[in-house]
């Protein structure tokens, strides 16, 4: 089942008295269930794609559509997590999480409950209490994680997530995706410039071309589940992980 459809979509920005076309005639499908990747050299459209279909931008034709349904801005369906990590600096931890709750209209005593659980599940219970200044990096996007996940999305939107963390703790923050991911059924939407990190998260990989931005391939991940660190020095990984630069490569060669 269909769980996010992008269709013949097309976006442009006003330059000068012009407009100039970042994103053309995109159509992707994201499976019930399925963590795709969009990689890519910069300035190919993937951070727009994934804000339109978070509705937080809007687009020129083509149409975004949620479990068959039309998208009409941002709403409760989709979680988004950025690679800043958004938190508001005079909240809590578990104040942070329930401020999305209030948002999203659950009670009082319903958002202690679900921003407690959802810290538990990101291992953040001992720092309820603590302000995002006192919390590492890594711990500040635990914490936006489980914000995005408490209301119980269906797809979760995530930008460059782990793009300012350590290699240490990127590595821990990819193995609790996978399991939130694993035991949560999501849908995942993943931007990453790292294609290791696309290898060892995804189901399938889409690499996007320039010129304006656009689908060039995608490449479906056969790596068992659940993964684990070993996996990135085996033959299959390795060939993948080629592969796939060797696609947006030829890309960056159109345009040095």
């Amino acid at each position: 089942m269909a769980s996010l459809e992008i269709k013949g979509l097309t976006k442009s920005y006003p330059m000068g008295r012009q407009r100039r076309e970042v994103l053309c005639d995109i159509d992707l499908t994201l499976a019930d269930n399925e963590f795709v990747s969009l990689v890519g050299t910069s300035g190919c459209g993937k951070s727009t794609l994934l804000s339109i279909a978070a509705g937080l931008e809007d687009f020129d034709r083509g149409a975004v559509l949620v479990d068959g349904q039309p998208i009409t801005g941002a709403g409760l369906d989709r979680g988004v997590v950025f690679q800043s990590y958004t938190l508001l600096p005079w909240l809590t931890a578990r104040q942070n999480i329930e401020f999305a709750l209030k948002a999203a209209g659950h009670g009082r005593g319903e958002c202690r409950e679900i921003a407690a659980e959802h810290l538990e599940l990101v291992k953040l219970s001992a720092f309820a209490e603590a302000y995002p200044n006192e919390l590492s990096g890594g711990m500040q996007q635990r914490v936006a994680i489980a914000r995005a996940l408490s209301y119980r999305p269906k797809i979760l939107l995530m930008d460059e997530p782990f793009g300012a963390l350590d290699a240490m703790t990127r590595h821990q923050m990819q193995d609790l995706l996978t399991r939130i991911w694993e035991s949560h059924r999501l849908t995942v939407m993943f931007v990453t410039h790292d294609i290791e990190e696309a290898v060892y998260l995804s189901d399938r990989i889409v690499v996007m071309g320039l010129g304006p931005g656009r689908i060039k391939t995608s490449y479906h991940v056969g790596l068992a589940r659940p993964r684990h660190e070993d996996m990135v020095s085996t033959a299959d990984f390795i060939a993948l992980q080629r592969e796939v630069l060797r696609s947006i490569r030829e890309e960056e060669r159109k345009v040095s």
